[in-house]
C-alpha cells in the first residue's frame, strides 16, 4: 500500500525538483570532471611513453646478443594505455550537493522538510535545514530551537536556528522578509548548497497576486512567485501547484507536529486580511476556483513579462547615441510597456534600488518622453536624477 496521497504528492513535487537541481548541478560539475579525467589521462599517457621508451631501450641492448622474436599468430602486441574505470569521470567522483530547506515549523514548511529528507535519501542528495527567527515575539528563540530539532529528527543535516534583526523599511512584512533572504542567502554560501527550496503554495500565490492587482502594479508583479528566482537559481519552490490544505493533510497523516504563526491570523497585517476575508468574499461572490485561477493568471502574466523584458534588453542598445545616450525620439518610437521597461533598467543601473522603484517613478520618467512640456529633472530613489536635455534622457546619480 502506497502513501497518503496528499504525501504522495508533496513528493512528487520535491523529486521533480530534485531532478532538476542534480541536473543541472552535473552540467555545472562536468567540465570540471571532464578536467580532471583530462589530467588523468595525460599523465597515463606520459608514464606509458616513459615506460616505452625504456622497455625499448632494454630491447635493443638485448637484440645484440638474442636471436629476434617473432610475432605469435593471433596475438596483436598492445601500443597505446588504457583508461581504467577509476580513471573515468563518473557521478560517484562528484561531492553530493547539498539541498536546504528553509522553515518556520508551518505546516507548509514541514510537510517540504519531510519530503526533501525522504527524496534526497534516493538522489546522491545531502539535505539540510534552516529555520530564522525573526525576534518578533516572546519565546521566538525556543520555538525556532524546536523547529530545528523537528528537523534533526527528520535526518536532515546540517541544521541551523538563525536569529536576525527586522529593520522597518517598507513595514514590517516587507522588513522581516529582506531579514529572511539575507540569512538564507548567507546561510546557503557558508553550506556551499546549490539550492533552498521554500514552501509557498498556490494558496500563497493567489494572495501575491491579488496584493499586485490592489497596488496597481505592472504585470511583473502580477505574475507572482517565481518557482526558481534568486542569485544562481538559488530558490526554488515545489508547491506552487498545490494548495495548502494539501501540505496540512500530509503532516496530519505523518503525525508532523506543526506550529502556526499567530501574526499570520494577525489582521494587522495586510496578507492575514487578505487570506481570512478577502479570498472567502471573493469565492462567496464568484464560487470555488479563484485561487487556482488567480494561480494560472500569475503564470499567465510571467509568460508575458518574461517576453517583454527580452523585447526591452534587445531594444535597449537601438535606442542610445554613439556616447551610450538615451534619444528620447527612439524611445518615443518604442510600445509603451517595452520603453517603459528601457526606463527602469537605466534607472537601476544608474543606481537606484530596484525594491524602492515603483511603476509611479517609472511613469514619471516617461512623461519626459511622452508628455515633454520643458518639465524639469525628476528625482527618483537612490539620489538618482531624470532630465530631457538636447533630446536625450539623462539618468544620473547625484
Amino acid at each position: 500500500m502506497g502513501p497518503h496521497p496528499a504525501v504522495a504528492a508533496i513528493r512528487l513535487a520535491v523529486r521533480r525538483v530534485l531532478h532538476d537541481v542534480l541536473t543541472e548541478y552535473i552540467e555545472q560539475t562536468e567540465p570540471v570532471a571532464r578536467l580532471s579525467h583530462a589530467t588523468t589521462s595525460a599523465c597515463a599517457a606520459a608514464t606509458h611513453a616513459a615506460h616505452a621508451t625504456h622497455t625499448a631501450h632494454i630491447t635493443t641492448h638485448a637484440t645484440r646478443s638474442a636471436p629476434v622474436a617473432r610475432p605469435v599468430a593471433g596475438v596483436r602486441p598492445t601500443v597505446a594505455a588504457r583508461t581504467t574505470p577509476a580513471q573515468r569521470p563518473t557521478p560517484s567522483s562528484r561531492p553530493a550537493p547539498l539541498v536546504l530547506v528553509a522553515c518556520s515549523g508551518g505546516a507548509d514548511s514541514m510537510a517540504l522538510a519531510s519530503a526533501l529528507a525522504f527524496e534526497a535519501r534516493k538522489l546522491s542528495i545531502r539535505a539540510g535545514g534552516i529555520t530564522v527567527d525573526h525576534g518578533l515575539q516572546d519565546g521566538s528563540d525556543l520555538r525556532a530551537a524546536e523547529v530545528a530539532g523537528r528537523l534533526t529528527a527528520l535526518g536532515l543535516e546540517p541544521v541551523e536556528a538563525i536569529t536576525v534583526r527586522v529593520g522597518r523599511d517598507g513595514g514590517p512584512e516587507a522588513a522581516a522578509r529582506d531579514a529572511r533572504y539575507a540569512a538564507l542567502d548567507e546561510a546557503a554560501e557558508r553550506h556551499g548548497a546549490v539550492a533552498v527550496l521554500l514552501g509557498h503554495t498556490r494558496d500563497d500565490q493567489a494572495e501575491t497576486v491579488l496584493l499586485g492587482l490592489a497596488r496597481g502594479s505592472g504585470i511583473r508583479s502580477l505574475s507572482g512567485m517565481a518557482a526558481v528566482s534568486g542569485a544562481s537559481r538559488r530558490y526554488r519552490r515545489p508547491f506552487l501547484q498545490l494548495d495548502r490544505q494539501t501540505a496540512r493533510k500530509a503532516c496530519l497523516v505523518q503525525s508532523l507536529p506543526v506550529w502556526d504563526d499567530p501574526h499570520n491570523a494577525d489582521p494587522a497585517y495586510t496578507r492575514s486580511r487578505l487570506r481570512h476575508e478577502g479570498l472567502p468574499a471573493l469565492e462567496k461572490a464568484l464560487g470555488k476556483g479563484v485561487v487556482e485561477a488567480l494561480a494560472r493568471t500569475a503564470q499567465l502574466s510571467r509568460d508575458d513579462a518574461d517576453a517583454l523584458d527580452t523585447w526591452a534588453a534587445d531594444a535597449d542598445a537601438s535606442v542610445r547615441d554613439e556616447s551610450g545616450e538615451l534619444e528620447c525620439a527612439k524611445l518615443y518610437a518604442l510600445p509603451p510597456a517595452v520603453r517603459r521597461r528601457v526606463l527602469r533598467r537605466a534607472v537601476i543601473e544608474a543606481g537606484s534600488p530596484a525594491g524602492s522603484l515603483f511603476a509611479r517613478h517609472v511613469e514619471e520618467v516617461d512623461r519626459l518622453i511622452t508628455g515633454w512640456r520643458g518639465q524639469g529633472a525628476i528625482n527618483l530613489p537612490g539620489r538618482v536624477e531624470a532630465r530631457r536635455q538636447s533630446g536625450r534622457l539623462v539618468i544620473r546619480q547625484g
